[in-house]
């Protein structure tokens, strides 16, 4: 008798805990993903980009839509969650930087060792002082971007371009977004790894996380009818146009938009990348667990505190080593996502963006670079980060 009444006491807890285990999730507010649908599809209906996919996840719950076409050309394909984009300087934080610290993990870089010990080479210019981390955080000194002109192709070409820049500010004094610094570091996966970064990435990063469709040169994989194009060489300029180099009418599909990286033959630690907005999505499943997806680690929690966290010298704009936090090129944050959330974007129209306190995360996917470079929507990209902090029940501060 005891046992069973000690059975009826507990019943309504055991109930009680077992409804609580298959509660449902707080629903997204649906008054801001409207809005966010609506914001988009007005930017689509302007001609500032022709289509996009944007994803947002939040403690479990999450929304995904496809909008608009991937040109303007009739009869070109409706965007799909699958269509593929060229992610640009997203290529930074999705590969490159995180390669570089899973190779410090390893013991096989020194993040306060200086550029020169890797490469002797550079040791000209004021570039003596430059570390990996001044590199991984913009705070090198170093020049914005490799010159086009005189022409140039080739990874050898890069780095010999890169090693003759003459730094504009003592290293760590000055913050200055650079892809200069980021071509090094792709440069120096390579060198301490023994393959190249597409390789070193797809095997340590994309392929463990399920990344099934991320990579570099994505016609190799891929057939170009599912890849969103970026830029059309236009018959005014004969197709020589800061971004684009191709005979008049000739269209960027499947090959890196980036002049960098394009002239290094389709991979560079600056940009290279394709990806989908749900392998994106997965990528920042993985930093919000720590670095663990699906029972497999791809870095230690120490590396993703390095990526996301603010590890810039004092003084200058907050970013950590790849991650943007407080810069002015946050703009994705929006006006309620904390100071602490992180990200970054890409040239040709992209986002991710993560806030670890409240566990939410957006992607978005665009070629706003479709067909001549002109379209500005970096006011979308605000709006969406308010949105989207909204639409998971967050408050301005």
């Amino acid at each position: 008798m005891n046992r069973l009444h000690t059975l009826l006491r507990l019943t309504p807890l055991l109930l009680l805990s077992a409804c609580a285990s298959f509660a449902p999730q707080r629903p997204l507010d649906t008054a801001s993903t409207a809005q966010i649908d609506s914001a988009v599809r007005s930017y689509v209906a302007e001609r500032k980009l022709p289509g996009a996919v944007y994803w947002m996840e939040h403690e479990g719950a999450s929304y995904q839509q496809a909008y608009g076409k991937q040109s303007y050309e009739t009869g070109s394909a409706d965007v799909t969650l699958n269509t593929l984009y060229d992610a640009a300087s997203l290529s930074k934080v999705v590969s490159t930087a995180p390669s570089v610290l899973i190779l410090a993990e390893e013991g096989k870089i020194s993040l306060d060792s200086p550029l020169v010990n890797y490469f002797p080479e550079c040791a000209n210019g004021g570039k003596e002082a430059i570390t990996i981390r001044h590199l991984l955080t913009h705070s090198s000194g170093l020049p914005a971007s490799l010159p086009a002109k005189p022409g140039w192709r080739g990874d050898e070409a890069a780095h010999k371009l890169a090693c003759n820049q003459t730094v504009t500010h003592t290293p760590g004094t000055f913050f200055r977004y650079s892809d200069i610094n980021y071509v090094l570091l792709g440069q120096l996966v390579q060198k301490v790894s023994g393959m190249p970064l597409s390789a070193f990435a797809q095997q340590r990063i994309f392929t463990p996380l399920g990344m099934k469709h991320t990579g570099y040169l994505p016609l190799a994989r891929f057939t170009a009818s599912g890849i969103a194009p970026t830029q059309k060489a236009q018959e005014e300029d004969g197709g020589k146009s800061a971004h684009i180099d191709l005979p008049p009418g000739q269209t960027l599909q499947g090959v890196v938009h980036d002049p960098t990286a394009r002239f290094m033959g389709g991979v560079g630690g600056s940009a290279g990348i394709f990806t989908t907005a749900g392998d994106l999505a997965r990528y920042a499943r993985m930093l919000l667990n720590g670095g663990e997806l699906d029972g497999v680690r791809v870095m230690r929690p120490e590396t993703v505190r390095l990526l996301t966290t603010r590890q810039s010298p004092d003084g200058l704009p907050a970013r950590a080593m790849g991650m943007d936090i407080d810069s002015p090129y946050a703009r994705p944050r929006g006006t309620v996502f904390p100071v602490g959330s992180f990200g970054h974007t890409g040239f040709t129209g992209c986002i991710l963006w993560v806030d670890p306190n409240s566990k939410t995360f957006y992607v978005f996917l665009s070629n706003r670079v479709y067909p001549d470079d002109k379209s500005n929507i970096l006011p979308l990209y605000g709006v969406l980060g308010t949105l989207t902090a909204q639409a998971a029940g967050l408050k301005a501060p």
